[in-house]
């Protein structure tokens, strides 16, 4: 089972793919992620288009069966707020125009699974993919890749959501 992790965001959305078999050791593997960037350019309904289609184009490259968000939880800056939320649209249509069930971790949940510790900051989320993962090359990558990365992390690491 390929599962799909993303960070929403209407600039900048991360994705990130791992693939998940239960009953091998190990029971997942890091398989691919990246950025998918609109231009602010552009009006919001076209770069809703663009996060679309280049998902779709991940879902159908990598074998998606699963997707897993990060949630939109709470947000102290209302103006970004809303574009996030737009984002999230987009990629919920992608999972149900690809008949793929989806889930969401909160932003908690997912650094509590991957550091021990909910409230972990940025660079503790890097430092435990890292020792989690240390065939990654994290650097150079930016915040909203290693969040999906994260949270595509989390999802693999909690045996209750496995199928």
């Amino acid at each position: 089972m390929n599962i799909l992790g993303i960070d929403c965001g209407l600039e900048r959305l991360g994705w990130a793919v791992f693939s998940h078999t239960p009953n091998e050791s190990p029971r997942y593997a890091y398989a691919a992620s990246g950025l998918i960037k609109t231009s602010a350019k552009q009006p919001t309904h076209e770069r809703l288009l663009v996060l679309f289609d280049q998902l779709n184009d991940v879902v159908k490259k990598h074998h998606v069966d699963h997707f897993v968000i990060e949630q939109l939880f709470f947000f102290k800056n209302q103006k970004t707020v809303i574009p996030v939320a737009q984002s999230q649209g987009a990629v919920m249509l992608s999972a149900s125009q690809n008949g793929l069930p989806l889930e969401f971790l909160t932003p908690l949940q997912i650094k509590q699974i991957v550091t021990g510790y909910g409230n972990a900051d940025k660079e503790s989320v890097k430092k435990m993919i890292h020792l989690q993962l240390p065939d990654i090359e994290l650097k150079g990558k930016i915040d909203d890749e290693i969040d999906a990365i994260a949270c595509s992390l989390a999802y693999c690491c909690t045996s209750h959501n496995l199928l």
